[in-house]
């Protein structure tokens, strides 16, 4: 019976474990070694590896396919290694064995480490211990990759718009229409930029429908001439209900961009869409590529308008003696008083947890806000009493 020794530890350590590497980057690290006991060791290897994988069953059909951005292979030595073609190592209990690696990535795009539910995007450094009369043991360590997506080009500066429009029917009858058009300011975006959305809603149609606005990431998956695609919803904003005969316009609506890897060959849209009852939605794409580097005008410009919200109440002069606020009336605009209470209509049609979508009770007036005076009601009780 042959009896194989044990290895005390095995494996691959990077110099900085927490790095997200880009193209042309050094990747550097070592392999550690220590044995229970004296251990014959004729090589120790490693082989880097970038690889794409895509698999899925269509069927009784198997489709898959690989796509390989990096291969590395060396053979390491220790500083003091004995030399000559049959020199091996003596490695001993109670110490422990280094070695050194290091290798660039390859120029130019690299897919970004990526892990979805039909396929990945993998990057790791594997290693393998040879000896005599054993068996090669091998250990594997991953290590994230981007690839650097600028934004700053004319490409993705530039503004992106869309127009559509859906006639809308009921029992095979003419119901009237719904359109709508979307323009946002650039195309490429980084984490936790705004985007701008302008919008302009027209319903001529009998229901009531709310416009919303989602970004939206879309996993393209491609093997053997077949497609596969999903989608998913990363943040989201909504807009109020646009009653039938009316329309709505968004001037600046700002949806964040949330935690998210650079885009992989511009995956990302901009949905802008709108919910009609017992009708299929009016959906509007608008092309997004989420970046790595932001924009020095957007970022800039974001960071000024902070710092200024933040710092005005310094330059404010406040008067010895306050003015009387605006009346009521005069302040709030017709359309935006609540002159009567809202009762649920119909849940929302897309399955999101917003709010229902409300309709108008018989109208209810309430009690105007006291009238405004300087004197104040504690002290005047106090005098009194």
């Amino acid at each position: 019976m042959v009896m194989f020794k044990k290895i005390k530890s095995f494996e691959v350590v990077f110099n900085d474990p927490e790095k997200v590497y880009g193209s042309g980057e050094k990747v550097a690290g070592r392999v550690i070694v220590e044995v229970c006991e004296v251990t014959r060791v004729k090589a120790v290897r490693i082989l880097a590896c970038g690889v794409a994988k895509v698999l899925w069953m269509q069927g009784s059909q198997q489709c898959k396919q690989t796509s390989e951005y990096l291969r590395y292979e060396d053979t390491l030595l220790l500083e003091d290694q004995p030399t000559g073609e049959n020199e091996m190592v003596i490695m001993r209990p109670g110490n422990k064995y280094e070695y050194k690696f290091g290798f660039e990535l390859p120029q130019g795009p690299l897919g970004t480490s990526f892990k979805g539910k039909y396929g990945c995007v993998d990057y790791w450094v594997k290693a393998f211990l040879d000896r005599p009369s054993q068996p090669t043991q091998e250990t594997k360590k991953n290590f994230e990759v981007v690839d650097l997506v600028d934004v700053n080009t004319p490409d993705l500066m530039a503004p992106v718009s869309a127009k559509k429009e859906k006639k809308v029917s009921c029992m095979f009858i003419p119901d009237g229409r719904v359109s709508v058009s979307a323009r946002i300011d650039r195309k490429g975006f980084c984490e936790g930029d705004e985007i701008s959305i302008h919008a302009d809603f027209e319903n001529t149609c009998s229901r009531i429908v709310v416009p919303k606005a989602a970004i939206v990431a879309r996993h393209t998956y491609l093997a053997n001439g077949q497609t596969k695609v999903l989608t998913q919803k990363l943040s989201s904003v909504r807009g109020n209900h646009i009653i039938s005969g009316t329309c709505a316009s968004w001037r600046g609506k700002s949806l964040r961009v949330q935690k998210i890897r650079p885009s992989i060959l511009g995956c990302n849209i901009l949905r802008i869409y709108v919910s009609v009852p017992g009708s299929k939605k009016v959906i509007l794409d608008l092309p997004l590529v989420i970046g790595s580097r932001s924009g020095l005008s957007s970022r800039t410009s974001s960071m000024a308008s902070r710092t200024s919200s933040e710092m005005s109440w310094v330059d404010l002069n406040i008067p010895d003696t306050p003015e009387a606020p605006p009346c009521y009336m005069d302040v709030i605009p017709e359309d935006h008083r609540l002159e009567s209470p809202t009762t649920p209509l119909l849940d929302d049609m897309d399955g999101s947890q917003d709010s229902p979508i409300f309709m108008y009770a018989p109208e209810f007036k309430f009690m105007p806000p006291p009238t405004y005076t300087e004197v104040d009601p504690c002290i005047l009780n106090n005098n009194v009493q």
